[in-house]
C-alpha cells in the first residue's frame, strides 16, 4: 500500500489488511451540521475538524488513516435557528460506537476520535470509553476536542483579540479558521457579535466570581440574537492560519504518541 494513502474510504480490502498489519492509527472526525450565524455555512464543525484531521494524517507519513466524518451530531438547542440537522444523544452514541467497533473487528487497535462540535463532547467521550470496554481491552480508543489541544489554546491566547471563550460559536475563533480553510464560504459583511444579554464576552451567570465549572446548555435563541457566541467581526485569515497550524501540528504530535502506546494488560484481582 502506498504510504501517502491516508483516506480510509479510498482503501481496498487488501490494503485494509496491510494497514492493520502496520498497526496504523485510525482518526475519526466528528462534527455537526448546524447554524453558524448569518456569515458562516452550516458545515463549519465538520469542515474544520475534518481539515485538521486530514492535514495531520498527511504529516504522519503512513502512520494514520482518516475515516469519513460523522457529520450529524447533538444540537437540539440550536433548532430555533434554521438549518441544523441533528440526531438524539443515544442515536449518536450507537452510530459512532458501531463504527469504532467495526474498526476493532477488522483488527485496528488505536482509534482516535477528534471532535469538532462542543455538544458532542460528552457522547464522544462515552463512545471512547465504551469502545475500550466492548473490545474487552483489545483496543485503545481516545477522544479529544481539537480546540482542546495545548498548542491551539496557546495560539488562541496569542492571536484572538475579543477575549471570547474557545471555541465559542461562529465567533472570532471559528470565523478565522474558516477563512483559512475556505475563505469563499465566509460572508464577512454579515459577521456580527453576540453573547448572553449583551453582556461582555465571557459572562457566565452560573460560574460566578469563583469560576465554578457548571454544565448548562439552554436553547440558544434565549441567549443569542443571531446565533453567534463571540465576535466574528474580528476574524481574519491570518489568525486562522496560525490557529490551523497549531491544531494540525498538535494533533499530529498527540496522534503519534497515542499510536506508540502499548495495549495495557488487564489484571483480574478476583
Amino acid at each position: 500500500m502506498m504510504l501517502e494513502k491516508y483516506i480510509y474510504a479510498s482503501l481496498t480490502w487488501p490494503e485494509v489488511n496491510e494497514a492493520v498489519a502496520a498497526d496504523r492509527l485510525v482518526i475519526m472526525p466528528t462534527g455537526m451540521t448546524e447554524q453558524h450565524g448569518p456569515h458562516l455555512p452550516l458545515d463549519v464543525d465538520v469542515r474544520l475538524c475534518t481539515e485538521v484531521c486530514h492535514r495531520a494524517a498527511e504529516r504522519l507519513a503512513g502512520e494514520a488513516l482518516v475515516t469519513p466524518p460523522v457529520s450529524f451530531g447533538y444540537a437540539p438547542h440550536q433548532m430555533d435557528f434554521p438549518g441544523s440537522l441533528g440526531v438524539d444523544a443515544q442515536a449518536f452514541v450507537d452510530y459512532t460506537l458501531g463504527v469504532t467497533m467495526s474498526l476493532v473487528h477488522h483488527g485496528f487497535r488505536h482509534i482516535l476520535l477528534v471532535n469538532g462540535h462542543g455538544s458532542n463532547w460528552p457522547f464522544v467521550e462515552t463512545v471512547a470509553r465504551l469502545t475500550i470496554v466492548r473490545s474487552e481491552g483489545k483496543a485503545m480508543c481516545a477522544a479529544l476536542n481539537y480546540w482542546g489541544l495545548g498548542r491551539v489554546r496557546a495560539a488562541a491566547q496569542r492571536v484572538l483579540e475579543s477575549g471570547e471563550p474557545v471555541p465559542s460559536h461562529a465567533g472570532e475563533f471559528e470565523t478565522s479558521l474558516y477563512l483559512a480553510v475556505n475563505p469563499e464560504g465566509v460572508n464577512m459583511a454579515a459577521a456580527g457579535r453576540g453573547w448572553p444579554g449583551d453582556e461582555p464576552i465571557g459572562t457566565d451567570y452560573l460560574a460566578g466570581p469563583d469560576g465554578d465549572m457548571v454544565a448548562y446548555v439552554p436553547f440558544w435563541s434565549t441567549m443569542y440574537k443571531v446565533g453567534i457566541k463571540g465576535d466574528a467581526t474580528k476574524g481574519t485569515r491570518e489568525k486562522g492560519e496560525v490557529l490551523l497550524e497549531a491544531a494540525v501540528s498538535g494533533l499530529a504530535e498527540l496522534a503519534r504518541r497515542f499510536r506508540a502506546m502499548p495495549l495495557p494488560a488487564r489484571v483480574d484481582h478476583h
